[in-house]
């Protein structure tokens, strides 16, 4: 993606954080995304699954929790949400982590060249809040547990036992992104005063062991950063978080994407997509909903997230209008869909299928509010490529 010209920093009006000397050479300050209308046109009406979509693309239920996937016995686990595409020969393989505690775990679903349904199976089970997660170079999903000291599982999705990774560190985990050039795992914590960590596994490929790291940079919204060694990934009797000073703390981490040395998470107690720039060591703000300078702030509730070979970032909502708006490299954010008539609910799980011809994702608690009621979709359609 293209990087953002420091000069246009002005956006950020008051906000903007006076840097001088050196830091201010290295350093490229916030320039937010702002509303712009999408490379995909208007929204249409909504369909018969209650999703408003732009002309030329459709939607299609692929699972329901509580029920079997169509062509299998398999039951679709309670809560979908973080998920990801693995390909598979001539088709492709889309995971899905289950929210729920007790319980929790992952699913798959295994689809042929046509998209059709081919099979499903457990993965993961009995594990605890499966929020987020995200996938390795070498095919397998990392799926995550929100809870306090939560575990790290490395799942099969061709086929295994799933194995904890205690190495990558016990805190409230949200998502994964694998970095295959520096040879790291970043992750993101979901609280209110959580920490950004990337995991360097002493060999690549096996996370068995290795080294937890945190950043630590300022209290701005962009600048500088270094990262630092964890002393104790366990996590007790000091957390994580407390354990470095002058690791940065972010409210609320959420999704996290990796492509093109650069790193995008979200934070939803400030409605903000951070981008990490990995060959220069800075930060900045990929988007703000406060320094919105015109018009309702198309993103908040901002959740998972995933891009496209496009370079287009799909940023899902928690809450708010219940979209995924993108935000393309020229840094304008509009709306890809809207999910009529599920406000009790959440957008989870988005991935592009390996052609990129088709988006998965749920609505983890459907039309009925409840966890039992998730609904996983598949978007196909002219997706910029």
């Amino acid at each position: 993606m293209e990087r953002r010209n420091f000069l246009r920093a002005s956006v950020l009006g008051a906000s903007t954080v006076a840097f001088s000397g050196s830091l201010w050479q290295g350093a490229a300050l916030a320039a937010p995304a702002q509303p712009a209308t999408s490379p995909y046109g208007a929204l249409q009406a909504a369909d018969a699954n209650g999703i408003r979509l732009p002309a030329g693309f459709t939607s299609q239920v692929v699972a329901r929790s509580r029920q079997a996937v169509p062509g299998t016995s398999y039951t679709w686990h309670d809560a979908p949400d973080g998920g990801a595409c693995f390909a598979d020969g001539s088709g492709w393989i889309y995971v899905s982590n289950s929210e729920i505690n007790p319980g929790g775990g992952a699913s798959a679903i295994r689809f042929n060249s046509a998209g059709n349904v081919v099979s499903a199976n457990r993965i993961l089970s009995d594990t605890r809040q499966n929020c987020a997660g995200g996938k390795t170079p070498w095919n397998t999903w990392l799926s995550c547990e929100e809870v306090s000291r939560g575990f790290v599982y490395e799942t099969y999705p061709f086929g295994g036992a799933a194995v904890q990774r205690p190495a990558m560190g016990r805190f409230t985990h949200e998502a994964a992104a694998a970095d295959p050039v520096r040879r790291v795992i970043y992750l993101t914590e979901d609280e209110t005063n959580g920490r950004f960590y990337r995991f360097v596994p002493t060999t690549w490929g096996n996370l068995s062991s290795g080294t937890l790291q945190v950043m630590v940079a300022g209290s701005a919204t962009s600048g500088s950063f270094t990262w630092a060694t964890v002393p104790d990934p366990d996590g007790s009797p000091t957390l994580t978080r407390n354990q470095v000073s002058g690791s940065k703390s972010f409210n609320g981490g959420e999704g996290c994407y990796y492509a093109n040395d650069t790193v995008w998470f979200t934070t939803k107690g400030d409605n903000r997509v951070w981008q990490v720039n990995l060959t220069n060591n800075t930060y900045e703000l990929a988007y703000d909903d406060s320094l919105v300078t015109s018009g309702t702030p198309p993103l908040t509730g901002v959740d998972n997230v995933t891009g496209s070979t496009a370079g287009d970032l799909y940023v899902a909502e928690d809450g708010g209008n219940m979209e995924i708006c993108m935000i393309t490299p020229d840094d304008r954010i509009s709306t890809f869909l809207r999910i009529n008539n599920q406000g009790s609910s959440e957008i989870t799980g988005p991935a592009f299928n390996p052609a990129g011809d088709r988006l998965y994702f749920s609505s983890q608690r459907g039309t009925s509010g409840s966890s039992s009621g998730g609904i996983t979709y598949c978007v196909t359609g002219p997706f910029r490529r």
